[in-house]
């Protein structure tokens, strides 16, 4: 029960945290010359309820981790139990971290005004929560001289996650009800760039990370055990992703732009891309799920 607990909120975390990071990233390079509101999607209410989701499933985390390491939830409630893990595990300074820069991002969002200078704020607190997950996971177990090489690659795999599919978050609002369709024909373009970046990080870091879990010589443990079928669902739906992703780049993106260049019906084509958007989003929060399950389970390379 404490362990379904656990893989429930690793994954509502990941949801909020790449909110958190990935959408004011956006409001930055892909909303930066829009016209109108400081606010153009509306997401510092969002933003704002991703962060105290953060900072409240982190101490639920820490809780339930405590729980595990101390037998029962009646011990993790001790104040020694939680003091112990905090103080004297990595795992426990990880989660404090956390739920810190949880907080001081809806300080932020609370009391800054929207533009920028908060956008930039939050997003560097939403880079510590990315980061954050690298100690909680599997990057910070590896020992010996590749254990850097493992933690960085870990961190920029969750900072790539977060810059992908936060800014879906963003193009689904914006989307949803799109007031003026040139800068959000825009923001699609400029994306294109950022989102090829992010793909091309997750899949040199995903393969480093894979050869410290699995191991060159464990690649029969992909079919064999639990760890490995689900890392082989989590690069299917990522091939899924990458696919969606093409054709918004490649031909719904276009097709919004001719709509707009002969003066013909925006509609359809907004559309189009709002279902793609949908479905990319469906996918990445699938992707999510099975991580989330991944983080609980010993990988090859550790059996």
């Amino acid at each position: 029960m404490i362990e379904a607990a656990i893989v429930a909120l690793r994954w509502l975390q990941y949801g909020a945290a790449v909110a958190l990071l990935g959408t004011p990233l956006f409001l930055l390079y892909g909303l930066g010359r829009a016209p109108g509101a400081a606010d153009p999607v509306g997401a510092r209410r969002m933003l704002a309820a991703a962060a105290l989701a953060v900072a409240l499933l982190s101490l639920a985390g820490l809780i339930l981790q405590t729980a595990v390491m101390a037998g029962s939830l009646d011990e993790a409630l001790k104040p020694a139990s939680l003091g112990f893990m905090i103080e004297g595990t990595a795992l426990g300074k990880a989660y404090v971290a956390r739920g810190a820069a949880a907080l001081l991002a809806l300080a932020l969002l609370l009391l800054v005004p929207s533009g920028r200078p908060l956008w930039g704020l939050t997003a560097l607190a939403g880079l510590v929560v990315a980061a954050s997950f690298a100690w909680t996971g599997h990057g910070a177990s590896t020992e010996g001289p590749g254990r850097l090489l493992h933690l960085g690659a870990d961190i920029v795999h969750a900072v790539a996650a977060a810059l992908w599919l936060g800014a879906l978050v963003a193009f689904a609002r914006l989307l949803a009800r799109p007031r003026d369709l040139p800068p959000v024909h825009q923001a699609l373009k400029d994306f294109a760039g950022v989102g090829t970046l992010a793909v091309a990080l997750l899949v040199v870091t995903g393969l480093i990370n894979s050869g410290f879990l699995i191991g060159p010589d464990q690649i029969a443990a992909l079919f064999t055990t639990l760890y490995g079928r689900l890392l082989l669902l989590k690069l299917a739906l990522f091939a899924a992703m990458v696919a969606v992703a093409a054709r918004n780049r490649y031909r719904l993106t276009p097709g919004l732009g001719n709509a707009l260049e002969t003066g013909g019906d925006a509609a359809p084509s907004i559309a189009r891309l709002r279902g793609a958007v949908l479905l990319e989003t469906v996918l990445g929060a699938a992707i999510l799920l099975v991580v989330a399950f991944m983080g609980t389970l010993p990988p090859p390379a550790s059996i």
